[in-house]
């Protein structure tokens, strides 16, 4: 099944540096624009105030030589020099004295700043005239309106200029991603060696190519060692089913007497049993290998357990003329049937290849990390030490290195073994040297 797309990385790195980009460039100019208008309107405000004292000044001088009717000449001669400006003056007691026209060059817009000042009048009753100086400041109104409009059409090119450099760059930045996919995406179940690999990986990266890789690495294990499980499961099964079937043809070949069949369908009963005991055994190592734990019981002496199990193996023993001795006790809270189980395919591999007339010691004992420690020690041939580390595979067998070894053990007894100690949280033990071989276990008290 495909997996859906919600977004792409690209796009949305993209997309946030350019609204990041936006956001910023808007308040830059913002805080410029309203700075520079703010410095605009104080200039204009000082502006008016140096405009009102010059005409202040110039109107009290023509007050001083030539009266009112040489005041009124000048502010209406000096009128059309006073364009986008309105100039009104009233008497101390509020009545008209002179005002510049409405219209013409002295229109007022919205955008004006006016200025109140007196002019001293000796010569005009009350002593003085009242004034208003206006100044339209359209112009810069307009002046800022197209730098208002530069600033936005900036923000927009700059957040697009951002969004397409950064969905560039991205993509040029996760190019590395693309060839490890198109790697992953050529690995095939025939060709599991494959791992990834990258010229100069970035710092992120790595981690996860060594996790993948090391992931494939189990893989290959974990696949390589079910190949061969099947290959042992079928080696295994068909040989004690073709005795069946051979047993079973030669019976019905020909009338034959009743002691016959008898002693066939034994012997058929003997290859179904091992049969039944081999599926078993796998069965058993499929739900340890599911992380099936052991039913753990009360606290129970050890070396009662292994007593138990020497008890049912005399005959064994007594036949093979070997002694038993068990060494050092532990309480421990066990699956009672597993760890007796253990114990008893540890002793039966330890009968099978013990020297004659020597003693097979079953030894308990703490172990570091708070553990227990079961082990089975028999002299004998040593084995060899590239075999001691696959002596607790399934289906493996050291027969040529150990004399003694026999086809009527289909080679699960130590993988049945270091599965209990999986599933009391411990693990198998094996060493071998100077003639002695021990073979154990570990396990977790509880």
């Amino acid at each position: 099944m495909k997996a859906l797309c919600s977004h792409s990385i690209s796009l949305r790195l993209s997309r946030k540096l350019a609204i990041f980009t936006m956001v910023m460039l808007a308040a830059l100019f913002v805080g410029a624009w309203l700075s520079v208008k703010m410095m605009i309107v104080q200039k204009n405000a000082e502006d008016a105030r140096f405009r009102g004292n010059v005409i202040a000044q110039i109107l009290a001088l023509e007050l001083q030589r030539g009266g009112e009717q040489a005041c009124l000449a000048r502010v209406r001669a000096d009128a059309p020099m006073r364009a986008n400006t309105r100039l009104e003056l009233w008497r101390a007691d509020g009545t008209p004295f002179y005002a510049d026209e409405a219209a013409g060059s002295h229109a007022m817009s919205a955008h004006t700043q006016s200025v109140d000042f007196d002019i001293p009048a000796p010569q005009l009753a009350g002593g003085l005239l009242k004034a208003r100086y206006t100044m339209d400041f359209a112009s810069d109104a307009r002046f800022g309106r197209k730098w208002l409009y530069v600033f936005v059409v900036v923000t927009l090119a700059g957040g697009a200029l951002v969004a397409l450099g950064s969905f560039w760059h991205v993509r040029r930045g996760l190019q590395p991603l693309r060839e490890l996919a198109s790697q992953t995406r050529a690995i095939s179940p025939r060709g599991l060696d494959q791992r990834l690999s990258l010229a100069d990986p970035a710092e992120e990266l790595l981690p996860w190519i060594e996790q993948f890789n090391a992931l494939m690495e189990r893989l290959e294990r974990a696949v390589a060692q079910l190949e061969a499980f099947n290959a042992d499961v079928a080696h295994e099964l068909r040989t004690p089913l073709a005795a069946l079937i051979g047993h079973t043809e030669v019976a019905l070949s020909r009338e034959r007497p009743a002691d016959e069949l008898r002693d066939t369908m034994l012997s058929n009963l003997e290859e179904a049993q091992r049969l039944a005991a081999l599926v078993n055994d796998m069965l058993f190592l499929s739900q340890a290998d599911r992380g099936a734990a052991a039913r753990r019981g009360a606290a129970n002496s050890l070396a009662a357990l292994a007593a138990q199990v020497v008890e049912f193996h005399e005959a064994m023993l007594e036949e093979a003329g070997l002694t038993v001795r068990i060494d050092g006790d532990a309480q421990a809270a066990v699956d009672e049937p597993l760890v007796k189980r253990a114990i008893a395919n540890l002793l039966g591999n330890a009968i099978r290849f013990a020297k004659p007339g020597s003693c097979v010691v079953v030894r308990i004992a703490p172990d570091e990390a708070e553990q227990v420690r079961v082990e089975v020690e028999n002299a004998g041939a040593a084995i060899a030490p590239q075999h001691l580390t696959r002596l607790f595979d399934r289906f493996f067998r050291v027969d040529e290195a150990r004399p003694g070894s026999s086809q009527s053990h289909h080679g699960l007894g130590l993988a049945i073994v270091a599965a209990i100690a999986r599933m009391h949280a411990g693990r198998p033990l094996a060493e071998s040297h100077d003639g002695t071989t021990r073979v154990g276990f570990t396990l977790v008290p509880q």
